[in-house]
């Protein structure tokens, strides 16, 4: 009877991988961009016809798409290619859809952003600004197709994550629930369904709040920005990483103006990628360079979030765990 021994990459296979990652990931940027896998559905679609629906090259989409499939991305048969798990997330009608996120992520600003990274090493300051001097927002504003894949991208985001939220945490506990930087309103949608007692006030910038479409009774928009202008009064505060996009002093304004609107014992929870202070975190790093180069903020650890606190009223906090990548410091106003 044999037995696989599986033996680990050897060092020059680890940075060879590394540093070509870069292919695998353009390759998915471009394939996302084009719309690949919508035009697949249950059975195989060869390259050429596929190249058709997307205005592609058939012989590069074939190579392009036999290298994702060597990574669990598509899986290419005699009949052309078929999905696989990965490649389902791809189609912009999947309810967990990963397209935007892939396509975001593929923008010029964003690829310029991290071709500039040595900026950040050397300086400490986001590489975006050698895209757009004015930094990551502004740069959005300035490029509104940009801006709408960015949104599209955070929506998406936040539904694959909503469900574990809801499992890990009793939102019926609040009578209003106020969520700052809230966005399209899907976090706050899903609280309020999870407490049907409870009213939701969705805070964020008067141009978000404007585009709005959501409609629950319970629930109420209010613009303004939360560097600038009072937030609403509530028993629990939401902020679902916002906190990350920021360096500490602008994080420090942020939750004194939280303090400021809430009363002694309401509740902040705070819902982001919190780093283990002792243990390896590939995923939460990875964000922590994105947040580094993009927009100057930074992924913490549970002690980091502790002091944050503790400079703005609020108790260190207590880390709750999820089914799923994210991870929430509860907190209350002291």
């Amino acid at each position: 009877m044999s037995s696989t021994v599986v033996t680990a990459p050897r060092p020059h296979e680890v940075v060879w991988r590394l540093t070509n990652g870069v292919v695998v990931s353009r390759c998915l940027h471009v394939v996302a961009e084009l719309g690949v896998a919508d035009h697949i559905g249950d059975e195989a679609v060869g390259a050429a016809e596929l190249a058709s629906r997307c205005d592609a090259h058939a012989e590069a989409l074939d190579r392009v798409l036999r290298l994702l499939a060597a990574h669990g991305v598509f899986e290419a048969t005699e009949g052309g290619f078929r999905h696989t798990p990965a490649s389902e997330l791809l189609r912009t009608d999947h309810r967990m859809s990963m397209r935007a996120y892939a396509r975001m992520m593929g923008l010029s600003g964003f690829a310029q952003t991290f071709a500039h990274l040595e900026h950040s090493i050397r300086t400490g300051a986001p590489s975006v600004e050698t895209v757009n001097p004015g930094g990551f927002w502004p740069y959005l504003h300035d490029n509104p197709r940009d801006a709408q894949v960015f949104g599209e991208a955070m929506t998406a985001r936040a539904a694959a994550d909503i469900a574990t939220l809801v499992e890990a945490y009793d939102f019926s506990r609040f009578d209003t629930i106020a969520d700052i930087g809230g966005g399209r309103g899907h976090v706050l949608r899903a609280a309020l369904d999870a407490a049907p007692r409870a009213r939701g006030v969705l805070f964020d910038l008067p141009d978000v709040i404007a585009a709005l479409d959501i409609e629950h009774e319970r629930l109420t928009a209010r613009a303004g920005d939360f560097f600038v202008d009072p937030l609403p009064g509530a028993d629990l505060y939401v902020m679902m990483e916002i906190i990350h996009d920021w360096p500490d002093a602008e994080c420090l304004a942020i939750l004194s103006a939280v303090r400021r609107a809430a009363a002694p014992g309401a509740t902040l929870l705070v819902i982001e990628t919190v780093l283990h202070d002792d243990e390896p975190d590939p995923r939460g790093r990875m964000l922590d360079v994105i947040m580094l180069a993009v927009t100057g903020g930074r992924e913490r650890t549970a002690s980091q979030f502790a002091e944050l606190f503790k400079s703005t009223g609020f108790a260190n906090g207590t880390v709750i765990d999820t089914p799923g990548a994210l991870r929430m410091v509860e907190t209350t106003a002291v």
